[in-house]
C-alpha cells in the first residue's frame, strides 16, 4: 500500500511540474514581450529553458537531499530518453528532415557536454566537485551569451521600430503567474524527489535506476510533448533544436549548480549511461548528418535502442 501511495504523490508531482513550468514559461514570455525585450531572445533563453525546468528542480533538490544519484541519473536519463524516444518517436510518425549545417554548432556543443561530464566522473573517481560544478556552470554562462549576442546581431532594424512603437503594457498579472508557476515547480520537484526515494528503499532498488527510468522519463515530458507537437505541424526545427537544446541545458545549468550547491558522489556505474549518452548523441548525429532527415526505420531502430538499454538496467 505505501508504494501505490507514493507512486500517486510521484505522479502528482509530474504533474505540478509540469503545469507549473507550462505556467512560468508563458508567464515569462509575456514579462519579456512587455518589456521589450526581443522575440528571438525570449526563444533562445526562457522558453529554451523551460522545459528544463523540471530537472533543475528535481535534480538540485535531490542534490540538496543528499540523492546524489537521483540528481544525476535523473539528467542523464532524461538526455538519453530525449535522443533516443523524443526523437525517435517524431521520426517514426512521420520522417523529419535536418537542416544539420544549421545545427551543427548546438549539436557538437551537446556532445561536448556529455563527454566533458564523462571525463569529469572518470578523472574525480564518480564525483563532480564544486569546482567542476563552477566548470560546467561557466561553460553554460558563454554558451547562452553567445547565443544571445548573436541574436541581436542578426535582429532586424524594423523588430527595434516595433517595439519601439509598442505602448507599455502592466506586468503585475504576468509577475503573479511567474511566481505561481515556480511555486507549483517547487512543490511537484519535492514531492517527485521524496516519493522517488521512498520507492527506490521500499522496493530496494537504487537512486540511479529510479533517476535514470522512471523520474527521467516524467520531467523529460515537457520536451515529448513539444516535440511531437511541433512535428504535427511541420515545424522540424522546433522539435530537433528543443531535444539538442534541453540536453545542453540539462548538463552545463543543472548539473553545474547541483555540483556548486554540494559534491556529487555517485556509483561508478553511471560511468556506463554516460557512454550510453555519448553514443546516442553520436548515433543520432550520424542519422541526421547522412541523410539529412531522420527516416521513420532510424526512429524505429532509436526506440528499440532505448527499450534494450532499460531492460539492461532493470534487469
Amino acid at each position: 500500500m505505501g508504494t501505490v501511495l507514493q507512486t500517486v504523490l510521484m505522479i502528482v508531482g509530474f504533474v505540478l511540474l509540469i503545469k507549473g513550468a507550462d505556467i512560468f514559461v508563458d508567464a515569462s514570455v509575456l514579462i519579456a514581450k512587455r518589456l521589450n525585450i526581443p522575440n528571438v531572445v525570449i526563444g533562445l533563453t526562457v522558453v529554451a529553458m523551460g522545459t528544463s525546468v523540471p530537472e533543475a528542480v528535481v535534480s538540485i533538490s535531490a542534490a540538496l537531499n543528499g540523492s546524489n544519484g537521483l540528481a544525476i541519473g535523473n539528467v542523464v536519463g532524461s538526455n538519453i530518453f530525449n535522443l533516443l524516444v523524443v526523437v525517435g518517436l517524431c521520426a517514426f510518425i512521420s520522417p523529419i528532415a535536418v537542416r544539420f549545417r544549421e545545427l551543427a554548432r548546438d549539436y557538437w556543443i551537446s556532445v561536448g557536454a556529455a563527454l566533458l561530464l564523462l571525463v569529469m566522473m572518470l578523472a574525480f573517481g564518480s564525483v563532480i566537485p564544486r569546482a567542476g560544478g563552477f566548470l560546467l556552470f561557466a561553460v553554460f554562462a558563454a554558451y547562452i551569451t553567445m547565443m544571445v549576442l548573436k541574436a541581436l546581431k542578426d535582429r532586424s532594424p524594423e523588430d527595434d521600430a516595433d517595439k519601439n512603437m509598442a505602448a507599455p503594457k502592466p506586468i503585475v498579472k504576468p509577475v503573479c503567474l511567474a511566481v505561481l508557476g515556480i511555486a507549483l515547480i517547487v512543490a511537484g520537484g519535492d514531492i517527485t524527489v521524496k516519493s522517488a526515494v521512498n520507492i527506490a528503499v521500499t522496493l530496494g532498488i537504487t537512486e540511479r535506476v529510479i533517476g535514470l527510468t522512471v523520474v527521467a522519463i516524467g520531467t523529460s515530458l515537457p520536451e515529448l510533448v513539444t516535440s511531437l507537437v511541433a512535428c504535427r505541424k511541420g515545424e522540424n526545427d522546433i522539435a530537433i533544436g528543443n531535444v539538442v537544446g534541453s540536453n545542453i541545458f540539462n548538463i552545463l545549468l543543472v548539473l553545474g549548480l547541483s555540483g556548486i550547491i554540494i559534491p556529487l558522489a555517485v556509483d561508478g556505474s553511471l560511468i556506463f549511461d554516460l557512454v550510453i549518452l555519448t553514443a546516442s548523441s553520436l548515433a543520432f548525429g550520424l542519422f541526421a548528418y547522412t541523410g539529412k532527415r531522420i527516416v521513420r526505420f532510424e526512429g524505429f531502430s532509436m526506440v528499440m535502442m532505448y527499450a534494450a538499454y532499460m531492460a539492461f538496467i532493470i534487469l
